[in-house]
């Protein structure tokens, strides 16, 4: 039951939300007596853009993030003051100005956004010493403002008489609450992320107002309530193995919505068997542990990073492993979030495997967060091809070419990629379990042998369609190394970009229409993992065929074709052919042999 609690990432976890207990509460109090709820979530998503750009230019998330905080309260300060505009429906014109800023800045100029997808929703499982540092600050900052200045913000919410007696009603205290507000939400980002602030900073004081109206129990009882549900919240995220800010969410909602039954005298019947199945539901969580996906093998302790990693591993290490991949299977690994098993399985795992480049950079921070000592090998390096950009050049080295062009880390899609990455994963097993070398040398040869049948088979299929016919439109620039490999060419991509993050504008998506049908395109090729609306709406438009999807960044669940590396290549070798031939060719049978 508590075993949770002795894990080093709980703990920091832990710690962050106790700190950020005082900040919230004293703040959320203030948020919920002044009417202010809608600023500071306004607040928190107004960071977006800071935060975009202080990932693509290499700062520290906090100053973005405080910069964007900082440039919104300051416009709500001016705003406030002119009495002709409505300030709720500016401040809605500024958030949705910032979320479509943030928007274009993380899709047409730094294409990137892993690390933003974890500050939009927080990671209680990646907290560092900057992040409880800052929570601290900001603890005697909200403490000390309240201390100093709350009685004019009181008096200026609700008494203008009493405020201009108390010289309260100088606008600079709305905006030195205002500031307040803005440098709290932006300490939670790191807990709960941008778009769930109001998780600790509105709804714990919101549930406390309902039982009482004075302000010192209010604030008191916030920042117990903030402590209380984030702590359970954390600890039920790792029970249930459910991202911490999402589980925090929740668990503060239930509470309010609780409560406000609570109040009414009419319900509280009905509540008794709500308690009763709430009781249930805690003690059946309490014999629950963290879900894992362990293969249970024998032998070194081993964490793959991505769907198809963890398959060459399977691969290659049979039962002579004991795997747990991260990813699963459907998943697009640019929008990963750690769960607390994930970073278990990290800090207790012998060897990791990683995809590399973008695909899986999050790696870095939950190798350092979990305080993992294991052997990292990354099977994107020293590869005997690498493609860069959107053309067929190849490089070695570094992950980004001297004009800029990033690295292509769609590697597997080659199988010569495929089999260089299966034999490093034969010698890496081997010589960490020197007993087994034998056994992972044998299977390592048989899957290399299923390989080259697969090559062989599809460069012969691929053969029967006219070379003129060999031209295909796919979701996002995943599919280079195929097309290299077997002489296709791809005419456009409908996410313009390696990432499926990036957004098309409407001048790409009419540009690419008039390429489908000036190249006489027969087919436009969706992935398992994203969503079709934009390959179907181009089809409809052009006469292209839609109907054959791809596994791109992901593999597919158990029982799908593309549940394992070489069943996904031969769907995919399947789908191509037959778009590219209008149904006429197809390559491999329908049980993928």
């Amino acid at each position: 039951m508590f075993e949770a609690f002795s894990l080093p990432f709980f703990q920091r976890g832990l710690f962050e939300i106790l700190l950020l207990a005082v900040p919230c509460g004293l703040v959320g109090s203030w948020v919920v007596l002044r009417g202010l709820a809608f600023h500071s979530h306004a607040v928190g998503t107004a960071t977006f853009p800071g935060l975009v750009l202080a990932d693509g230019l290499g700062f520290a998330a906090a100053l973005g993030a405080i910069g964007a905080a900082a440039a919104f309260t300051l416009l709500s300060v001016l705003i406030a003051r002119s009495r002709r505009t409505g300030t709720d429906s500016v401040t809605a014109l500024a958030l949705a100005a910032c979320l479509a800023g943030g928007v274009i800045l993380a899709s047409d100029v730094f294409n990137s956004g892993a690390n933003v997808d974890t500050l939009l929703f927080g990671s209680l499982l990646a907290i560092d010493p900057g992040d409880l540092r800052l929570a601290a600050v900001v603890a005697l900052i909200a403490l000390g403002g309240s201390l100093l200045v709350g009685h004019h913000w009181l008096a200026r919410g609700f008494d203008p008489g009493a405020a201009r007696g108390l010289r309260s009603d100088s606008s600079l205290f709305d905006a030195a609450l205002l500031a307040v507000v803005a440098i709290t939400v932006v300490a939670t980002l790191s807990a709960v992320g941008a778009l769930l602030v109001s998780t600790l900073v509105v709804v714990p004081a919101a549930t406390a107002r309902l039982f009482t109206r004075r302000v010192l129990t209010l604030v008191c009882a916030s920042v117990a309530l903030v402590a209380v549900e984030g702590t359970f919240g954390l600890w039920l995220s790792v029970q249930t193995n459910a991202p911490p800010g999402a589980t925090i969410a929740v668990t503060s909602g239930v509470a309010f919505g609780v409560a406000l039954l609570a109040r009414s005298r009419a319900v509280k019947r009905a509540l008794r068997p709500l308690a009763m199945a709430a009781a249930v539901i805690a003690l059946a969580l309490l014999g629950t542990g963290c879900g894992t996906r362990s293969s249970g093998g024998d032998g070194p302790k081993v964490v793959a990073t991505t769907t198809q990693v963890g398959d060459f591993v399977s691969e290659v290490g049979g039962e002579k492993v004991d795997l747990t991949t991260i990813l699963k299977p459907n998943t697009d690994p640019h929008e990963y979030e750690p769960r607390p098993s994930d970073v278990q399985a990290v800090a207790d795992a012998d060897i990791i495997f990683r995809s590399g480049g973008h695909l899986d950079d999050w790696t870095d921070d939950l190798i350092k967060d979990s305080g993992s000592d294991a052997t990292v090998v990354d099977l994107s390096q020293d590869l005997p091809v690498r493609l860069f950009g959107t053309g067929d050049h190849e490089h070695q080295g570094e992950d980004q070419t001297d004009d800029g062009e990033e690295f292509d880390p769609h590697w597997w899609q080659d199988p010569v990629n495929a089999r260089f990455a299966s034999a490093r994963i034969e010698s890496v097993l081997a010589a960490a379990n020197p007993e087994e070398a034998d056994y992972y040398r044998g299977r390592s040869r048989r899957f290399d042998n299923k390989i080259t049948d697969l090559t062989d088979r599809t460069r012969t299929c691929i053969r029967r369609v006219p070379v003129g016919e060999r031209k295909i439109v796919t979701d996002h620039d995943a599919f280079g190394y195929f097309t290299n490999r077997f002489g296709i060419e791809t005419v456009g991509t409908v996410i313009p970009a390696l990432t499926t993050e990036a957004q098309p504008s409407a001048g790409d998506l009419a540009d690419l229409e008039k390429t489908i049908r000036s190249e006489n395109v027969k087919a436009i090729f969706p992935e398992e993992s994203v969503s079709p609306a934009l390959s179907e709406a181009l089809a409809k438009d052009t006469s292209a065929s839609s109907d054959y999807s791809l596994y791109g960044d992901t593999l597919g669940p158990e029982g799908t074709p593309g549940e394992s590396w070489l069943g996904s290549m031969k769907s995919n070798v399947n789908s191509i052919v037959a778009g590219m031939s209008g149904g006429r060719v197809t390559c491999f049978g329908g049980s993928g042999e």
